[in-house]
């Protein structure tokens, strides 16, 4: 049912844990279930040079927010905002269509968490 990198990425999950004293962070959760992934990140010149990530939900929630820190990991922060869901979802070599809104919330976790970094940077 799942691609095999929908396998790995659930049963050997990247960058999970918390950053201390992060650069950013935001929490979103699922519309549909209780999904939920937290993101922390670490900006220095304007890179990410570091991202975790707690997820409390099924296989898919983990492996994408698996895949998407990866994918965000050493990138600028103009490249990093612009992570889509469909994008993580190519990564994984397709997620089914159902866990598109309720698993697929790294990527707007990311967002958010780019967005708290630009607030904090601002004061």
């Amino acid at each position: 049912m799942y691609s095999e990198k929908v396998r790995d990425h659930y049963a050997n999950p990247r960058n999970v844990g918390a950053i201390e004293n992060p650069s950013g962070k935001a929490v979103v959760r699922s519309p549909i279930d209780s999904d939920t992934v937290f993101i922390t990140l670490r900006v220095e010149n304007g890179i990410v040079e570091d991202v975790k990530f707690k997820c409390m939900g099924c296989a898919v929630a983990i492996a994408c927010s698996s895949m998407a820190t990866e994918m965000v990991l050493g990138q600028s922060i103009e490249q990093a905002s612009k992570i889509t869901e469909q994008a993580v979802a190519d990564a994984l070599d397709g997620i089914p269509d159902y866990k598109m809104r309720c698993s697929n919330l790294a990527p707007e976790a990311i967002r958010k968490a780019i967005e708290d970094w630009r607030c904090r940077s601002a004061s």
